[in-house]
């Protein structure tokens, strides 16, 4: 090796930079899920809840209103029987859905209230749900029959706090279909590889005019030999 040849260690000789392009692919993937209870199975268990409720009232309400010699026939909003029946009612919806996510009626034919955004049923949930959505639902019966017709059975009270009701050990298979994104990776040129660059031109002029120096200032071996 001469001192004119150069040794670049470390630096690449070739820069090659790598454009990503991307493509989609749709992929299936199976998931089990708990199945939404319909309109029959959550009619014959809100039918129990109110003959329940209905059963607590007659027991525990209208004795006391016997023995006070208070009305019990009438029906208008602001009559304290009136009062006291609803505020039993939707305390036994609110209390029973916020502890136990179901009723006794939903206990007994294995259903549950479940969140759509939450593990669990918040008070916010509850109320817009029990007091809310189903007082609107009280007053506009009919209201009722959209768990026939909504997405995954909801009723309006349901829609009103993001829930619906399920079956507790039935499961139904779905297909969720999601993109995938395949990364493929293509070598490319750029135009700069056919040329060094500024700084490698740079090191290997320093690196030449170093070794002239060197070569210039060496004394050879013919040099030092005595002459014959």
């Amino acid at each position: 090796m001469t001192n004119n040849e150069i040794v670049m260690q470390g630096s690449p000789s070739v820069e090659a930079s790598y454009a990503q392009s991307t493509s989609q692919m749709m992929q299936v993937e199976k998931r089990f899920t708990l199945k939404t209870a319909g309109f029959w199975v959550r009619f014959w268990a809100f039918l129990l809840d109110t003959l329940i409720v209905s059963a607590i009232i007659g027991i525990c309400v209208n004795p006391i209103f016997y023995i006070m010699d208070w009305s019990l026939s009438e029906s208008v909003w602001y009559a304290p029987i009136s009062i006291i029946s609803a505020i039993l009612y939707y305390a036994y919806f609110v209390l029973f859905t916020k502890l136990k996510g179901q009723t006794l009626g939903k206990m007994v034919f294995g259903i549950q209230v479940v969140s759509l955004n939450h593990d669990k049923l918040s008070w916010s949930d509850v109320l817009f749900r029990e007091w809310v959505g189903r007082f609107i639902s009280n007053v506009f019966a009919l209201l009722y029959v959209l768990v026939a017709i909504l997405p995954k059975n909801q009723g309006l009270h349901d829609y009103f706090a993001d829930t619906t009701v399920v079956h507790e050990e039935v499961f139904e298979e779905t297909e969720v279909m999601h993109k995938q994104e395949i990364v493929e990776q293509e070598k490319t040129t750029t135009e700069n590889d056919e040329e060094p660059t500024e700084e490698t031109a740079q090191l290997v002029s320093e690196f030449l005019t170093k070794s002239e120096t060197v070569q210039e200032d060496t004394v050879t071996s013919d040099d030092i030999a005595p002459k014959q």
